[in-house]
């Protein structure tokens, strides 16, 4: 029985028990109705199947208007109440592979085979509005012949991920060595796998058949959709805004992908998956996290109900290989007398703080520098969520960790800071300053703990003093501002500015010196600084990291530890 004739059915057994009189041409009216509403778009089916309609347009329930043969008219015909209208307006939104609600109460579309979807709701509008541009075609037609064609065929491959899924278990609960042995399990997929096409009468295709294997192999050894994206070495961030919406950053600029997880309740098993082996959780109580994958990547997960477009994870990637010196002079960051300077000021145990925005390159040049740690040493780094790739061999890593539950068990990167100064530190790094912190880590470098590095978030040296002082009045002492400033004066040697360009590629734009104070301000002399030429003709900004032509007072302390570097190094050729 088809769906017309199943809605007859059921329209004569309602009209029967209730006992009605309707005439025959009542009944076609109605049963037109309901067919209408069902498979088609309630009081719009109509117009949509008219050749000679070019428009229609909805003015909230109670007003419809349509073009025929360029004249509007408005038509008799209506939707019974708001909810009716929004309910059609869900459905082309979702026909369409789009959204449209009180969060997002825009859509602008075309249709693949032309015409044109314009449709506004409450709060943008005081009532739901409507405009389609049409051809003498139902534009809807071949969207909904391809939206069923595409759901049975998921449905199908659906069923079959699940066969094929619950036998892959039953092999890893037989043999779990397995697990380990990907070509192994691979091997025992591909034999389930051409098993069940076969019983189901399936068609794929080679790339739907491999697709589908490696879906579920990720979906079992790996983090699902997202592995690919994780493998793939050109990618340093990964962003997942709900199920349906993944964007990545590739090269420095940032790119929708088109990988999506099945529905919200693919993406939270992921999730789980990340959450798990560390002891964490994320819940209605407890909606956002921080988390480390066994690679080292940083992890950030928020949920409903204070995420609104459902689960969001990001993903920065810890690099296999950590980038050197030569590698960021090769992008660009920075030049080869910069580079042999900021060298030469790690290995004379200067303090230094590099500032930037977020995304800017901060973490990764503070990675670079500590390269010129020497090896023998004591290191300790001091961590929100560990980062930091050091290669010497006495190094001692602590990170943070965030309460409980139960809002018990911190232990904050000022605690660690504190008890690192009864490590027997030669050198303290702290990934990140944003706190009370600051005021200890001050404390340390005017204390002989010299050579110590962190970063800030600031958009220039100045700023990044700005909020050091900030920092140290979050610490709840009551100092006076110019006793804190001689505190940054008299701890810090470097400031180096890093700033994410407009191409996104990440470049050193100052490199400046603290001289020590000027009355109440502390005063700066600019080493390097970055000279903007404009862009390219690929839109690549152009320019160079200069000296300034000032030769540093630090240079003094060089000559004082044997490292010996030309004065040539800071002229402005």
């Amino acid at each position: 029985m088809n769906l017309r004739s199943h809605i007859e059915t059921v329209l004569e057994a309602a009209i029967e028990e209730q006992g009605l009189s309707v005439r025959p041409e009542e009944r076609r009216i109605l049963l037109e109705e309901f067919v209408n509403e069902v498979k088609g778009f309630g009081p719009l089916e109509q117009f949509l199947n008219d050749p000679m309609v070019t428009s229609i347009t909805v003015n909230g329930p109670s007003e419809m208007l349509v073009e025929r043969m360029g004249s509007v008219q408005r038509v008799g015909i209506t939707f019974r109440d708001e909810e009716h209208l929004n309910r059609i307006i869900r459905k082309i939104a979702r026909l369409l592979g789009a959204r449209v609600d009180s969060r997002v109460p825009v859509l602008d579309k075309g249709f693949p085979e032309g015409g044109r979807v314009r449709i506004k709701v409450p709060p943008l509008v005081p009532t739901p509005t409507l405009t389609i541009d049409k051809g003498p075609e139902n534009p809807f037609r071949s969207l909904k012949e391809r939206y069923e064609r595409s759901q049975w065929q998921q449905d199908a491959l659906e069923h079959l991920r699940q066969t094929l899924q619950e036998r892959l278990m039953q092999e890893l609960d037989r043999d779990p060595a397995l697990i380990q042995q990907r070509d192994a399990l691979t091997r025992v997929l591909e034999a389930a796998f051409d098993e069940e096409v076969t019983a189901r009468n399936l068609v794929l295709s080679r790339s739907e058949r491999v697709q589908l294997q490696i879906s579920l192999i990720n979906d079992i050894l790996g983090y699902g959709p997202l592995q690919p994206l994780l493998d793939d070495p050109e990618i340093s961030e990964i962003m997942v805004n709900g199920p349906h919406q993944i964007y990545v950053e590739r090269k420095g600029k940032v790119e929708l992908t088109g990988v999506r997880f099945r529905d919200e309740q693919h993406l939270m098993r992921i999730i789980e998956k990340i959450l798990l082996p560390l002891g964490k959780r994320v819940d209605e109580r407890v909606p956002m996290v921080d988390a480390r994958l066994p690679d080292g990547s940083r992890v950030n997960i928020v949920i409903p109900p204070i995420a609104l477009n459902g689960p969001c994870v990001t993903i920065r990637k810890f690099a296999r290989d950590p980038f050197t010196m030569s590698d960021l002079i090769a992008f660009g960051t920075l030049t080869q007398e910069a580079a042999q300077f900021l060298q030469a000021a790690v290995q004379a145990r200067l303090n230094i703080v590099i500032s930037g925005g977020a995304g800017s390159g901060k973490t990764t040049l503070l990675n670079v520098l500590s390269a010129y740690i020497p090896n023998d040493e004591r290191i300790i780094t001091i961590e929100d969520t560990a980062e930091l790739q050091l290669r010497q061999e006495h190094v001692v890593r602590l990170e943070a960790r965030p309460p409980n539950i139960e809002g018990v068990g911190e232990v904050t990167i000022r605690d660690l800071v504190r008890n690192a100064l009864r490590m027997r530190p030669d050198r303290i790094i702290v990934g990140e300053c944003r706190g009370g912190e600051a005021l200890d880590m001050l404390q340390a470098m005017n204390t002989g703990h010299d050579g110590s590095m962190t970063t800030i978030h600031a958009n220039n040296p100045r700023e990044a003093f700005a909020r050091l002082e900030t920092m140290v009045l979050m610490a709840g002492v009551d100092l006076p501002v110019k006793a804190i400033r001689e505190q940054v004066a008299g701890a810090i040697d470097l400031i180096i500015q890093v700033q994410r360009m407009r191409d996104g590629s990440r470049k050193v734009v100052v490199i400046s010196e603290v001289t020590g104070m000027e009355g109440d301000v502390i005063a700066l002399q600019d080493i390097f600084v970055f000279e903007s030429e404009g862009v390219d003709e690929m839109g690549r900004v152009k320019g160079a990291l200069r000296p300034t032509g000032i030769r540093p007072k630090c240079f003094e302390r060089f000559i004082e530890r044997g490292i010996r570097l030309p004065a040539s190094l800071f002229y402005r050729g």
